[in-house]
C-alpha cells in the first residue's frame, strides 16, 4: 500500500510497552478530505533519540501491534542532532495511499526497533459534517480508548510536576537574580570609592611610570606569547571538534555493528537447530537402514534354506522316477511272462504245475502293482511338495535375484504313449523346451501359461514396480534404496 518498496520495521510488542509522549503530533485535523494530500506535522522531544529506520504509519483506531498499520512513510532525519533541542517536523502521504473508507485513523510514529513513541489524536477522512455523528463502537475499543486515556492522563499529570518543578525553579531564580542586582549595587559603591582613591594614587601611579614602561616592554613579550598559545587553543580546539564528530560516526557504525551481529547470532541459532534436525533425521534413516540389511539377510538366509530344501527335493524326485522306471521295467517284463504263460496255459490248460506257476506269478504281479501304486502316490506327494516351495520363493521379495541364477522347471502335462503306466525314459521337459506358450515376467526370469488371466499377470508385474506417491515416478522394485532416497528427497522439500 505504500510507494516505498521496503518494508518498515514492526514488532508485536503491545501498546503497554510503547512510550506515547516522546514524539508529540500537533495540527492533527478531526477530517481529512478524501482524494488529497495529507501533511503531518509532529515534535521530536527530547526524549528520543531519532534514527535512519525510524517511520510515521497511519493505523486504524483499535490496532494492537505495528504490524497492522495501513500505511507509511520513512521519517526525515532532522538537520540538527540536538538533543537538548525540541525539532519540528513533517511527513506527506500521497492519497493514492491514503484509506478510502470513513472509519477512524490515527497517525503514530514507530522506532527502527518496532516500538511506538508517539500517537495523535483520531480523525476520519471525509467531508466535515454541520451535524454530530454518533460513533458506535464495540467494548473493546472503548477499553482501549479508556486504557489510552488513562495514559494521557498519566502524562499530562507528569507533564503539570515537571510544569510546577519548572515554576519553582524560576522562582529560586528570580531570588538569585534579586541578590545579584543588590550585589551590584553594592558593588558600585565601592567602585566609587575606588575611584576617589585613583585619584590619590594618580600621583604615585606617575612616580612609577618609569617602572611601569620597563613593565609595559615585559608585558609586550608576555602578550605575544599568549596570542601563540592561544593560536596553539584554537588549533586544538578544532582538533577536538573534529575528533568529536569522528567519535559520534564511530559510535553509529558501532550501532549498526551490533545490531548487525544480533541478527548473525539469531540466524545462527536457527541454522544450529535445523543442522541437528537434519541430524536427528540421519540417525533415523541410519537405523532402518541397517534394521533393513538385517531383515535382507534373515530373508537370503531363508531363501538359502528353501534352496538347499528344493534341491534335496529335487533330488528325491530323480531317484524316485529312477526307481519308477526300474519297477515299471520289470512290470513290463513280467507282463511279458505272463502273455507266455497265458499262451502256455491255453497249449496245456490240464498240467496242474503250470497252474500254480500262473497264480504266483499273477501274486507277483499284484504286490508289483501296489508297488507301483505306493510310489506314484509318494511321487506325486513329492511333487506337489516341491510346487508349494516354489510358490514360497516365489512370494519373497528377493526371489527375482536368485530366479536368475537357478532354472525353473514347469510341469507339463504326460504324452499319451499307449503304455499303462507312461514312458519311465520320458525326461522331465523344461521351461525352455515350452517358452513359445508361455508368458514372460520383464522383471525376471518367471514364466506363466499363455491362458493365464491378464489381472493376474499385470499385478505380478506391478508387484516389482515402485512409484512415488508425490510425483509419480515408477522405480525399478530390485531398487528399493534408490526409492527410499528419492522419497526422503521430497521430506527434505
Amino acid at each position: 500500500m505504500d510507494e516505498n518498496v521496503d518494508e518498515p520495521p514492526t514488532s508485536t510488542i503491545l501498546l503497554d510497552s510503547c512510550h506515547f509522549s516522546q514524539v508529540i503530533f500537533t495540527n492533527v485535523e478531526k477530517y481529512y478530505m478524501p482524494g488529497g494530500d495529507v501533511t503531518c506535522y509532529y515534535t521530536l522531544t527530547k526524549n528520543i533519540t531519532p534514527r535512519r529506520k525510524d517511520w510515521v504509519g497511519i493505523f486504524r483506531v483499535g490496532w494492537k501491534t505495528t504490524r497492522e498499520y495501513y500505511t507509511f512513510m520513512w521519517a526525515h532525519l532532522p538537520s540538527s542532532l540536538d538533543s537538548n533541542a525540541v525539532l519540528q517536523q513533517e511527513v506527506q502521504f500521497k492519497a493514492y495511499y491514503l484509506p478510502k473508507d470513513d472509519e477512524y485513523y490515527q497517525f503514530c510514529y514507530v522506532d527502527q526497533d518496532g516500538v511506538v513513541r508517539g500517537a495523535s489524536v483520531p480523525f476520519q477522512f471525509r467531508a466535515e459534517a454541520e451535524d454530530d455523528i454518533l460513533v458506535v463502537t464495540t467494548q473493546g475499543e472503548v477499553e482501549e480508548i479508556e486504557q489510552q486515556n488513562k495514559d494521557l492522563l498519566k502524562e499530562n499529570q507528569q507533564l503539570k510536576e515537571s510544569c510546577k518543578s519548572l515554576q519553582k525553579q524560576n522562582i529560586d531564580l528570580q531570588e538569585e537574580l534579586r541578590k545579584a542586582q543588590e550585589k551590584m549595587k553594592q558593588l558600585e559603591g565601592e567602585v566609587c570609592f575606588l575611584q576617589t582613591e585613583s585619584f590619590k594614587l594618580q600621583s604615585a601611579l606617575d612616580q612609577q611610570a618609569v617602572e611601569l614602561n620597563a613593565v609595559q616592554i615585559d608585558l609586550a613579550s608576555i602578550k605575544e606569547k599568549n596570542t601563540n598559545l592561544g593560536k596553539e587553543n584554537q588549533e586544538l580546539c578544532s582538533g577536538l571538534d573534529s575528533l568529536k564528530g569522528s567519535s559520534e560516526k564511530l559510535e553509529l557504525e558501532l550501532n549498526s555493528l551490533r545490531e548487525e551481529n544480533r541478527h548473525l547470532k539469531e540466524q545462527n541459532a536457527c541454522r544450529d537447530a535445523e543442522l541437528h534436525q537434519l541430524k536427528e533425521q540421519s540417525q533415523s534413516i541410519s537405523s532402518e537402514k541397517e534394521q533393513l540389511g538385517n531383515r535382507l539377510k534373515a530373508t537370503l538366509d531363508q531363501v538359502d534354506q528353501l534352496q538347499s530344501q528344493v534341491l534335496s527335493q529335487e533330488k528325491e524326485i530323480e531317484n524316485l522316477v529312477r526307481i519308477d522306471r526300474d519297477k515299471t521295467e520289470q512290470l513290463e517284463h513280467l507282463e511279458k511272462e505272463k502273455h507266455q504263460l497265458h499262451i502256455t496255459l491255453v497249449e496245456q490248460f490240464q498240467s496242474q504245475d503250470l497252474t500254480k506257476k500262473l497264480e504266483e506269478k499273477n501274486h507277483l504281479f499284484q504286490i508289483l502293482q501296489r508297488k507301483k501304486d505306493e510310489l506314484d502316490e509318494e511321487n506325486q506327494l513329492l511333487k506337489q511338495e516341491n510346487s508349494d516351495l516354489l510358490r514360497r520363493l516365489s512370494a519373497l521379495p528377493d526371489y527375482s535375484s536368485f530366479a536368475a541364477a537357478s532354472p525353473m522347471y514347469v510341469q507339463v502335462p504326460p504324452e499319451d504313449t499307449g503304455l499303462v503306466f507312461g514312458n519311465p525314459y520320458a525326461s522331465p521337459k523344461t521351461s525352455a523346451e515350452n517358452m513359445s506358450s508361455l508368458k514372460k515376467c520383464p522383471w525376471n526370469t518367471a514364466s506363466f501359461p499363455e491362458d493365464i488371466e491378464e489381472s493376474q499377470y499385470e499385478n505380478h508385474v506391478q508387484s516389482h514396480l515402485l512409484e512415488c506417491p508425490y510425483c509419480s515416478q515408477i522405480f525399478d522394485g530390485s531398487s528399493k534404496q534408490v526409492y527410499e532416497d528419492h522419497l526422503f528427497c521430497h521430506n527434505l522439500e
